[in-house]
Order: structure tokens, then sequence, then C-alpha cells
């Protein structure tokens, strides 16, 4: 999306409205959505270690070993 232009003062046109100072916004809780915290990084790293790979991972990690051409 393309940056907003600054209001102009008048009151026809693209930029009319009345001019204003942009306001500070608090972050959002939505903003963070889907960004992993360092505790369940670290949860996952760790079950991952303890459980292993699910099978269609191993065999994608066999095919990046040997090659693709197979």
């Amino acid at each position: 999306m393309a940056p907003k232009q600054p209001m102009s003062g008048l009151f026809v046109g693209l930029k009319k409205g009345h001019v204003t100072t942009p306001k500070e916004l608090a972050p959002r809780p939505s903003d963070r959505k889907g960004k992993t915290s360092k505790r369940v990084h670290f949860v996952r790293s760790l079950i991952r270690e303890v459980a292993g790979f699910a099978p269609y991972e191993k065999r994608i990690t066999e095919l990046l070993k040997v090659g693709k051409d197979s």
C-alpha cells in the first residue's frame, strides 16, 4: 500500500481534509501472531531432539543427502 499523502488543508482534491499530526498507536496483540516465543522454541526443539523426525522428514533428509536425481 502506498504511503498516505499529508493533508493539504483544502476541502477538495486528493489530499483534502484538516491538517493533523498522525497519532502513535500502541502495538496490537495481533501484530505478534505467529511469532514463536523463546519458551515455545525451546520446548519444540527439545521434543524434536527426543522424539526425532517424522517419517516424511526422514525421507526428505535422505533425498537431500543422496541427491534429488532418483
